[in-house]
């Protein structure tokens, strides 16, 4: 029996249920595997003092210390995240709020391994108690974890620091492997993972017929560029936009639609539960995502999914996805691509069916499979002496 113990500050609650729903996925799939038993512990950060209008905060609060999620056994454990500190004491604050948690499980059934799905501030804690436990520790590189955090001045010296100590590393991409070989991580250390898609829930649907549909899915964050994404609809008359997700800067974007003409056919939807999702990419004729980064985004590849093509940018894991015409378009990052291309595949859309193919290399199977053998492999030669 292999004992895993999945740490991550990237999974789903009941006040924010798709919060790193792909974290939530991949622990389901590796705990479905014969042989394996997965324990998730997700860490909750809080100010340690009361700020105002953090009513998230309040709500976070009130969690359980530990549930059972969608199947999954999951501690909650709280630690101080102090604003105004660039992340500098996230991860020693983290490890130090982990360790009782962590030694809880112990007693209860000593684990093999640490599998860090974040790299900050989860890798360098992780890195700490995987020494506490003498278990190896792999670590996962997505995205903000390494664009963001390795590059801050208080943060970048405990993530190089955490790479080197850990005993394994992952890549959602192989893009993500070459961002992390940048800043100095050895890349032969780093195996790419890649993502999986439900292949069973995100399946071609009978589209409605009416004006043509364009769907923008992330977080209202600059990064996620979906002001772009308006632009680029305001080029195109008589198509209509659907940009799902919620966060600061929906006041913005819906200023930029008004400013620009297009209020009447840009919906802000909000936040939309994730067994929602393959309804609204299927009946989308595209999906556009305009991302200054990203490591392999999940949208992208639940769009193909459902047999809808993408356009993006050229930002991370972009061209291991889109391979060929048939799966849409990667353009520069700017109105005026994305329209020219958003407008292209409306005229000759491709054939669904060759759209859908293109995501079928991307299974919660194989991406398990592959966990599977990864950790297991760490703890063989952690326990051999050959680390």
């Amino acid at each position: 029996m292999l004992r895993v113990v999945t740490l991550s500050t990237l999974f789903p609650d009941a006040t924010r249920p798709t919060f790193g729903v792909f974290v939530e996925r991949q622990a389901q799939a590796l705990a479905a595997r014969d042989g394996v038993s997965v324990r998730v512990v997700a860490p909750v950060g809080l100010p340690p003092w009361p700020l105002p209008r953090a009513a998230r905060h309040h709500a976070l609060a009130t969690l359980p210390p530990r549930e059972t999620w969608h199947g999954l056994p999951v501690a909650r454990p709280r630690f101080a995240a102090i604003p105004a500190t660039r992340g500098r004491w996230h991860a020693p604050l983290l490890a130090r709020a982990l360790r009782p948690v962590l030694d809880d499980l112990w007693r209860e059934a000593p684990f093999d391994a640490i599998d860090a799905s974040f790299f900050f501030p989860d890798g360098p804690a992780a890195v700490a108690l995987g020494r506490r436990y003498d278990v190896p520790v792999s670590i996962k590189a997505r995205g903000a974890d390494i664009h963001f955090w390795a590059r801050q001045g208080a943060t970048r010296g405990q993530v190089r620091a955490s790479a080197t100590a850990a005993d394994g590393l992952l890549a959602v991409s192989a893009a993500m492997r070459d961002d992390m070989a940048a800043l100095g991580i050895d890349p032969a250390r780093v195996r790419v993972h890649r993502t999986g898609v439900d292949l069973d829930r995100f399946v071609p649907v009978e589209r409605r017929r009416g004006a043509p549909h364009v769907v923008s899915l992330g977080a209202l964050i600059p990064r996620k560029g979906h002001d772009v994404v308006i632009a680029a609809i305001a080029r195109l008359p008589g198509v209509t936009l659907s940009i799902v997700g919620e966060g600061p800067e929906r006041a913005r974007l819906m200023a930029l639609a008004r400013r620009l003409g297009v209020a009447g056919r840009v919906h802000l939807t909000g936040a939309v539960a994730h067994r929602d999702l393959p309804a609204i990419l299927a009946d989308a004729d595209v999906m556009a995502l305009a991302s200054a980064s990203e490591g392999l985004a999940n949208a992208w590849v639940e769009s193909l999914a459902c047999g809808t093509p993408i356009v993006i940018a050229d930002a991370g894991g972009a061209r291991e996805v889109v391979t060929t015409p048939a799966v849409g378009r990667i353009v520069a990052r700017d109105a005026v691509a994305f329209a020219g291309a958003i407008g292209d595949l409306i005229a000759a859309p491709p054939p669904r069916a060759a759209v859908r193919a293109a995501a079928e290399r991307f299974t919660w199977a194989a991406n398990a499979a592959a966990l599977h053998e990864h950790l297991a492999s760490l703890v063989h030669r952690h326990r051999t002496g050959r680390g």
